[in-house]
């Protein structure tokens, strides 16, 4: 816990929580690009304690939540399927498809199972040569590696019975897109700093210029976000665009070189829809030529699957940050946790289940910050 606390430390908040209001004379509005933030800016009540005027949008950073209905339907009907064994990380299970969701498929005899790793999938397709063996690779740029080394491990193994549903997709092409849309209102970014743990940040630099921005690459404590959104603010007060690494602990420039060379063997880069957006050019991965016997929309007939979101649900605007989950009139009353409208709400890094499951945080900042406070309760403190 020391390592947690010392990005928690209430003091340390209040210090960036002034130098964020000195430096602050105009409103300005700055979007985080992940799921894991939007979740701590939430919890903590983090943009309660920022000046009048700094808004906090939240971005399409959840995997989850982007990953298109038409995917999530391909991966019932292969599933649904004998002889199959689906293997998906635990929070693909309950995210709704048009009719029903992975869970579902289980509890009416399909063998859906949960992993921890692509690479459990592997061990599973060595134990069952008899059955087609699937992984549901869902994800930014940050699962791009170990699902990269499970296909390429597979074709080293020689195990034919495996193959891999994609649905990766790509950070910087969904911030073009964003910039790009005329009714966009982001001005500065707050890059995640799990997918530039992996990629470096050299690509955000032209994007940078081109469309004038900062961009900070940020951590996901609460220290790190105040100081994100600071260096986020100081930028935007000067004028200047450009990148800084708030998050010099764990990212370097150039990234992980190893992972991104195993990336570019295994995937190329294609075409993508997102959830709730539409489809975004060249903002995706799929097998490259020399894996493509490895794809599971290849193997399985799945050509005939075409759908239509709900009309009741306002989760591409919630992404593009356009609205807050709170503006739609199904949030938590026809769409809760329990009977999700989309996956905004379902997924465990969705913007609405984060609005959902933490209620009004505490006035008191070093109650939002202690230990134990994750459930937004007050302990009768004085106001910070």
């Amino acid at each position: 816990m020391k390592f947690l606390e010392e990005y928690r430390d209430p003091a340390a908040a209040k210090k960036l929580r002034r130098a964020i209001q000195a430096a602050t004379t105009k409103p300005w509005t700055i979007m985080e690009v992940c799921g894991g933030q939007t979740h701590t800016i939430v919890k903590y009540g983090l943009e309660e304690l920022l000046p009048q005027g700094i808004e906090l949008l939240h971005g399409p950073g959840c995997p989850v939540c982007v990953t298109p209905l038409e995917m999530i339907d391909k991966a019932i009907r292969i599933a649904s399927q004998p002889d199959v064994i689906f293997c998906s990380f635990g929070d693909m299970i309950r995210v709704p498809g048009s009719h029903r969701d992975l869970s579902a498929v289980k509890a009416a005899g399909g063998d859906v199972r949960i992993v921890y790793s692509p690479l459990d999938s592997l061990q599973i397709a060595q134990e069952h040569p008899d059955k087609s063996v699937v992984f549901f690779a869902v994800g930014f740029e940050t699962t791009a590696p170990a699902n990269a080394m499970a296909v390429w491990q597979a074709k080293r193994r020689g195990l034919e019975n495996f193959s891999m549903l994609v649905s990766q997709v790509l950070v910087p092409p969904a911030m073009t897109a964003i910039l790009s849309s005329p009714s966009h209102r982001v001005q500065g970014f707050l890059a995640a700093g799990h997918v530039c743990a992996v990629m470096g940040y050299e690509e955000y630099i032209p994007l940078a210029q081109r469309f004038n921005v900062p961009i900070v690459v940020t951590g996901f404590e609460p220290l790190d976000l105040l100081e994100g959104i600071y260096r986020c603010i100081c930028m935007l007060e000067a004028g200047r665009s450009g990148v800084e690494n708030q998050y010099s602990r764990v990212v370097s420039r150039p990234g992980n070189l190893p992972a991104r060379r195993l990336i570019e063997d295994v995937f190329e880069v294609t075409d993508r829809t997102w959830r709730g957006i539409g489809m975004i050019p060249r903002s995706g991965l799929g097998l490259a030529p020399s894996y493509a016997r490895f794809d599971a929309e290849r193997r399985f007939d799945l050509s005939d699957i075409h759908v239509c979101e709900s009309p009741a649900c306002i989760s591409g605007q919630i992404l593009q940050g356009l609205k807050k989950p709170r503006e739609c009139p199904a949030f938590g009353r026809q769409c809760t946790p329990r009977t999700p409208l989309g996956a905004t709400m379902v997924s465990g890094e969705g913007a609405c289940a984060a609005y959902y499951h933490y209620s009004p945080p505490s006035d008191c900042l070093a109650c939002r910050l202690a230990p134990g406070a994750a459930d937004g309760g007050r302990t009768g403190c004085k106001p910070a």
